[in-house]
């Protein structure tokens, strides 16, 4: 598809003999149309040439030369060069692609031969599943299948909370009080309770606590009796977690958690040994970052000889290098962790790795997930369920269903994409690093900018499409039908669909993606609130109308899938 920034950045870039790959980034889209279709600012410019943006911008306007039949007009607003696009060119170079990509649209092949690794969702084994961990598992699901779509050969991987002390306190607490716990009818609920308990009993007894970090470390070691506990505690948490993903739409490519690597630790510290950045102290041994503006220093193996959630990531980062070879190793991960994520990537530079791994090393935080009432938290038993919320979610759109459309066909499968999409949405369209408080109304409002707005709009494509019983072949639209104030807005949106994808991988943001959406909805409302569509004495304009209304379908369906949104056909 023709590319009218790179068109423009081309242009300038003969004039002021810069590069224009760089130049092609500082080209904004108006807000107001009045303001261009594409609007380039001069003020980037002035530092170097040495002239005011306004200067600089009647400059460009006076040498640059551009093809009519691609930009209609240029102008000069203060320090900004404004590009008016040729909208027929616009038109048919936008359906032209569509058509050609159908299901596709949008996707490329600008990551092939690239391997990016995403690691999200990480729960706990033995702990609730709850709506801090939705968070991580819809942002990384989107992100891998962002990725994915655009052709980067992406490795999913759920690296489970399964080692660490808190393992050692369970074990603990089977050992004092298992025969009270009925594992096998509610093993998750059961298990937390056990968790809850032990951890109180820890709080108030220091010898209690020293038995389970002992736990631990004979875990570590393949005592038998604690690995089978572990084992056990393990299949019964994944077999539940599995209900949360299944109605969710999340896969995997690899379970390796974090005792996948309790054997790949003792080269980690051997290779920080021999970087003599390993030192002891308290017993214990460190690598001091302070050199590196970090004043707290990464603890590798505690003074019990146990090692830490750092240890195991640098062991996951050596290996993932070598097995994947990976160019970006992306952690979505609360900002709780930024200090854990700046220290594991800082000392994984000691590892002798190649700097393309090291520099592949990306943190993707997100904002903390609370209750109305406080933070969140398994020891203390205030946690908000996921699948619960899930069920609730399916279930109150259920009974709207059954107030304003009781005949509709497959209400059950229905309300499940429009009460999940609904929750997965609510995760994703607000910036990521924002905290969120919890709270049924906001996830569960359906009117306004939420994702069953977006369903519903893509119904009302799917209903436009079954009246006109056909969708025209490309060759019958006429895209100079396609130019006036309703329907440009829209054009745009879809030509702008594959560059929304790059940005959301640029700037690690999904919130780009779902805003887009709702933008396409909402121009695409507006447009058939004020046209009508199936006109039957012109049919030209009635086959453009139409054509249209696929298009806007289609992005819809796709766009609302990269982000785990299933589309119901009714609502």
């Amino acid at each position: 598809m023709f590319d009218f920034k790179q068109e423009i950045s081309n242009k300038i870039s003969k004039i002021v003999n810069i590069n224009e790959e760089e130049l092609k980034t500082y080209i904004e889209i108006p807000k107001d149309t009045k303001n261009g279709d594409y609007a380039f600012p001069c003020f980037r410019l002035a530092k170097s040439l040495k002239k005011s943006p306004q200067v600089i911008a009647n400059e460009i306007k006076e040498k640059i030369e551009v093809d009519e039949a691609l930009i209609e007009k240029i102008d000069v607003a203060g320090g900004y060069l404004n590009f008016y696009i040729n909208k027929t060119k616009l038109v048919e170079e936008t359906l032209n692609e569509l058509d050609a990509k159908k299901e596709k649209y949008g996707a490329s092949n600008v990551g092939n031969g690239k391997n990016i690794i995403v690691e999200y969702s990480s729960p706990n084994i033995a702990k609730e599943f709850h709506i801090g961990h939705l968070r991580t598992t819809v942002i990384g699901a989107a992100f891998y299948n962002i990725y994915k779509y655009l052709g980067y050969n992406t490795i999913g991987i759920n690296h489970l909370g399964d080692y660490g002390t808190q393992f050692g306190k369970m074990i603990e607490g089977y050992k004092r009080w298992g025969t009270e716990y009925n594992l096998e009818e509610n093993p998750i609920e059961e298990l937390t309770k056990l968790y809850i308990r032990i951890n109180d009993l820890c709080k108030s007894d220091e010898t209690v606590l020293e038995a389970c970090r002992d736990n631990f470390k004979k875990l570590e070691e393949g005592d038998e009796y604690c690995t089978q506990l572990w084992n056990k505690f393990k299949e019964l948490s994944l077999k539940e977690f599995y209900k949360t993903y299944d109605m969710l739409g999340v896969k995997f490519d690899s379970l390796n958690g974090e005792s996948f690597y309790s054997d790949k630790m003792p080269e980690v510290i051997e290779l920080l040994e021999k970087s003599g950045k390993l030192i002891e102290s308290q017993g214990a041994k460190i690598v001091d970052l302070e050199d590196k503006g970090i004043n707290t220093p990464c603890i590798i193996e505690k003074s019990n000889g146990s090692t830490t959630y750092a240890t195991r990531d640098l062991a996951a980062i050596l290996y993932r290098a070598r097995t994947y070879d990976f160019d970006k190793c992306i952690y979505v991960v609360a900002y709780e962790q930024n200090l854990h994520f700046k220290q594991v990537f800082e000392v994984a530079k000691l590892l002798g790795l190649d700097k393309k791994y090291t520099d592949g090393l990306t943190h993707i935080a997100y904002g903390m997930t609370r209750v109305s009432t406080g933070r969140m938290s398994t020891r203390e038993g205030n946690v908000v369920k996921v699948n619960e919320l899930l069920n609730e979610a399916v279930s109150r759109v259920k009974a709207i269903i059954e107030e304003k459309n009781p005949n509709m066909e497959d209400k059950e499968e229905n309300a499940k994409k429009i009460g999940i999409g609904a929750v997965i949405y609510n995760n994703l369209c607000t910036t990521l690093i924002k905290d969120q408080v919890f709270d049924w109304d906001t996830v569960l409002n359906f009117n306004g900018e939420t994702g069953p707005y977006i369903q519903y709009i893509y119904v009302r494509t799917k209903s436009v499409l079954k009246k006109a019983g056909y969708i025209p072949e490309i060759k019958d639209v006429d895209g100079t039908l396609l130019k006036d104030e309703k329907t440009i807005p829209i054009i745009k949106n879809i030509y702008e669909f594959n560059n929304i994808l790059n940005s959301v991988l640029e700037k690690n943001e999904t919130s780009i993606l779902a805003r887009y959406l709702i933008e396409l909805a909402q121009n695409y409302s507006n447009f058939y609130n004020d046209n009508k569509i199936l006109v039957s004495d012109d049919k030209k304009i009635q086959d453009a109308r139409v054509y249209l209304t696929y298009a806007v379908g289609n992005v819809l369906k796709i766009g609302a899938k990269l982000l785990g949104i299933e589309m119901p056909e009714q609502m």
